[in-house]
């Protein structure tokens, strides 16, 4: 009877937790009602370990409230895993990078501290989602910056093979667009005569040819 009426009350009992999170390990902190610290564990950063925190912090009662760091980076699947189980998540900004160096870094302090943020009202800002259209059209953006960026390393490295390159290839491509350069550069057709005319143009005609888009 007393067993039963003390599992009651700890099913019944409000649990907040907070995530300190990194790429292969959480830690997590589990607080009661009033704010006494229940516990500090470690947990993989992977599906099986974010199943693992999340049974973790309900041993101590019904978990109500989770402060996760970095629900846009490190700590997003975490986020996501505990919101699909019902559970409210909070984004907790990372401490000031100078008081953390001063007080040397503490994992387990740092996932006290985002259970403390999220059950003082402190953190409140709802979790960087990571997923839906929005997540979507952010993954196409990476994607097309970082080709555009390729796209112009190669063309300033064409420009400058022009430039120190013979005249008559200066006066060739002075003027041209970086569209109609890379077109033109693909098409070259090297033959062999001076050696510095000859190498420059093949190197010339692989960037010009190097897939990256218009």
């Amino acid at each position: 009877m007393t067993v039963t009426i003390v599992e009651t009350r700890l099913q019944a009992r409000a649990i907040t937790g907070g995530v300190d999170t990194h790429a292969d390990m959480h830690v997590a902190a589990a607080l009661d009602p009033i704010g006494g610290l229940l516990g500090v564990a470690e947990f993989p950063a992977t599906p099986a370990g974010y199943a693992q925190l999340l049974g973790w912090l309900g041993g101590f009662g019904t978990v109500c409230l989770v402060g996760v760091e970095g629900t846009g980076s490190y700590g997003a699947g975490l986020a996501r895993h505990i919101a699909a189980a019902g559970v409210r998540v909070v984004e907790v900004d990372r401490s000031d990078r100078q008081d953390r160096r001063r007080a040397g870094k503490s994992d387990p302090l740092d996932a006290v501290s985002a259970a403390r943020a999220a059950l003082s009202g402190r953190a409140r800002g709802a979790p960087k989602g990571r997923d839906g259209q929005v997540e979507a059209i952010r993954a196409l953006m990476v994607a097309k910056r970082s080709a555009r960026s390729v796209r112009t390393q190669t063309i300033n490295q064409a420009r400058a093979l022009i430039v120190t390159g013979p005249d008559e290839l200066r006066a060739r491509f002075a003027r041209h667009t970086p569209a109609d350069l890379v077109a033109e550069l693909a098409s070259l057709r090297p033959r062999p005569g001076s050696m510095i005319r000859y190498h420059t143009l093949l190197a010339l005609r692989e960037l010009g040819r190097r897939p990256v888009p218009r």
